[in-house]
């Protein structure tokens, strides 16, 4: 696999590939008779997205994404060039046409964070207002839409009738390293300021709390700090951190409140409420193994948890490709077991 950058004038005094799937060898490419290239073996995953790192002759140093590839990846720090390798398929449900939605907006006050938590609720059409649904809480809820596509994916799984008619409640993260690092006053707020909030205007027959990242840790932890208020978690690559395992994310502002929460869970004998678990993972993620472990801990303390892992890295789209079936079937069999 060749990657290629045109500098015929020489502007560049070097160039680098920059990629988030645990690439070990030489990264760095050569130029020759002005075209700079760097090849390496084709890597074990099913997409990968990538940036150009260059550098001018007065050390300035930039990225770019790959002129020569039109194919570009969302992300929360913007766009990245991506390759799709070994067949790689985007999910059926994309080119489904969804159910009609409708959004409205929810502003809860947070004296705890000194703060305000804003929600905003996607429902289809053609549910009444005041009746009762399921409801996905998910956080970094508005991302999750924009950048993977959350609300289309419900929309058109109720559409094809693998979902039932439900809502979302798209969380703002607000300030998210303060707010998702095990802190327990995002925690009690979430589980009651903004879930009684929603009750008003989102009535809930089960809600299926929903994160990623740092997120993932957060609603677990929610979840623990006040159990009983969900009734089953879709956490994907959670930052379940771990000092032995993520000595990586030391410099993390919360990584001692993170590291102590995780080790709270792992050292536990029992749990007040588990429940219907789906963790999924990126198979290069440097979160894999502390995914693999809390899966672990957590099938060890009652919850019927299912692991899945997709063939990529830390970003929405890998996040998107594990929704279906996994999240479906989550929804299906949580709300068949409050039903019976």
């Amino acid at each position: 696999m060749t990657f290629e950058l045109i500098d015929r004038p020489g502007r560049l005094a070097g160039v680098r590939l920059q990629q988030e799937i645990g690439l070990t060898g030489p990264l760095e490419f050569s130029r020759t008779r002005g075209v700079w290239r760097l090849a390496i073996e084709p890597p074990d995953v099913d997409r990968m997205e990538y940036l150009f790192e260059v550098r001018d002759h007065n050390g300035a140093q930039m990225t770019i994404t790959d002129p020569t590839n039109p194919r570009r990846a969302p992300g929360a720090f913007g766009e990245k060039s991506v390759l799709e390798i070994d067949g790689y398929e985007p999910p059926a449900w994309l080119e489904l046409p969804p159910v009609e939605g409708t959004e409205s907006s929810l502003e809860v006050h947070a004296a705890d964070l000194d703060g305000t938590v804003e929600v905003t609720v996607w429902a289809p059409a053609e549910l009444p207002a005041g009746d009762p649904a399921p409801l996905i809480v998910a956080h970094d809820g508005p991302e999750y839409a924009r950048l993977g596509g959350l609300t289309h994916y419900l929309g058109a799984a109720i559409a094809a009738e693998t979902l039932p008619p439900l809502r979302a409640a798209l969380i703002d993260p607000g300030d998210r390293n303060a707010w998702y690092s095990a802190n327990p006053a995002y925690a009690k707020t979430l589980m009651t300021d903004v879930l009684d909030g929603l009750d008003d205007v989102a009535p809930a027959t089960i809600r299926i709390g929903m994160g990623a990242s740092l997120g993932g840790l957060a609603m677990l932890h929610a979840h623990r700090s006040h159990p009983g208020r969900l009734d089953g978690l879709l956490l994907q690559s959670g930052s379940f951190f771990t000092p032995k395992l993520d000595p990586q994310e030391g410099d993390f502002s919360g990584f001692k409140a993170v590291t102590e929460f995780v080790a709270e869970v792992h050292n536990a004998s029992d749990d007040p409420h588990p429940v219907p678990s789906v963790i999924t993972c990126g198979t290069v993620e440097e979160n894999l193994a502390n995914n693999e472990l809390m899966a672990g801990t957590l099938a060890r303390l009652g919850y019927a948890v299912r692991m899945t892992t997709v063939r990529d890295a830390h970003n929405y789209i890998a996040w998107r490709d594990a929704w279906h079936p996994q999240l479906a079937e989550l929804v299906t069999a949580v709300a068949g077991a409050h039903a019976s």
